[in-house]
């Protein structure tokens, strides 16, 4: 975390809030806190991954339905955006939040929409960091089952252009116990097992404040989360570099406070007010 004196100051309204919310403070961070860690979104030019001679979107790629017909090509492009993200580093908005959560306990949870593993390396805890769309170090079996640690056999980082050899086919695609990225993909739901929904939209009707970090609203827990605040009543803070869903409904309801700029400039700034 920057040093005390080099925060910016808080708006009067966003310290007010911050400084008020004695219950649970419900954090939501999406792709824009990682971004500053130089974490790519991968929905743009970064996005494509070429499979013969065919570009595919990410939209495309991170489907179920692609991996049942092309799993080696599509554990390739998930095991290169693995080296990327671990060749991150947590920054100082991760470090805050996580030292927030030592302060405030089980007054404090984070709801992350990110697959890069940064607020669990900067030690934010797995008991309250909700991954609601997985994580990239880990595998489960397609057939069902938990989440299991991808061997430390498989290489980090992987290059771009590097394919399955038959040593990672053997743990990763074994015949008998195939394995899938722990990930959310395009055409399948939010569950509970392993996406924390039903615990998700519990802490959103308990929240007495909701922070919003570096999300652009596109999908669709997120905005549940957003309009279950919104019908409660329940105050929203919004950390983003440009307008979106959730600062919308800050400026119908009247119901919170848009910080506009990014996840570094503001996150340390709130959660110096939010600690006890």
């Amino acid at each position: 975390m920057p040093p005390m004196n080099d925060l910016p100051e808080l708006p009067a309204d966003a310290r007010a809030l911050c400084e008020g919310a004695a219950g649970l403070a419900l954090w939501l961070t999406g792709a824009g806190i990682s971004a500053e860690s130089g974490v790519p979104t991968f929905r743009g030019k970064d996005g494509y991954w070429t499979v013969g001679s065919t570009n595919y979107r990410a939209e495309e790629l991170a489907t179920y339905a692609a991996f049942s017909q092309m799993p080696e090509d599509v554990w390739a492009w998930y095991l290169y955006r693995r080296g990327v993200c671990r060749g991150a580093e947590p920054n100082a908005a991760h470090r805050a939040i996580a030292e927030l959560e030592a302060a405030r306990g089980e007054r404090h949870l984070l709801v992350t929409q990110n697959v890069d593993g940064l607020h669990l390396r900067a030690g934010s805890t797995a008991a309250r960091t909700y991954e609601i769309h997985g994580n990239l170090d880990y595998a489960r079996p397609v057939a069902g089952g938990a989440r299991r640690s991808i061997p430390a056999s498989v290489e980090v980082p992987w290059a771009k252009d590097r394919a399955l050899g038959p040593a990672e086919r053997d743990v990763l695609l074994a015949d008998d116990n195939p394995l899938r990225p722990h990930v959310l993909w395009f055409d399948e739901s939010y569950d509970e097992a392993n996406f924390r929904f039903e615990s998700t939209l519990h802490a959103a009707s308990q929240a007495s404040l909701v922070i919003v970090v570096g999300t652009t609203g596109a999908t669709n827990l997120p905005l549940h989360i957003g309009r279950i605040a919104v019908q409660r009543g329940a105050p929203m803070i919004v950390v983003n570099p440009e307008p979106n869903p959730f600062s919308e409904w800050v400026d119908e309801t009247g119901c919170g406070v848009f910080l506009q700029g990014t996840a570094g400039e503001w996150v340390p700034a709130l959660c110096k007010h939010l600690t006890p």
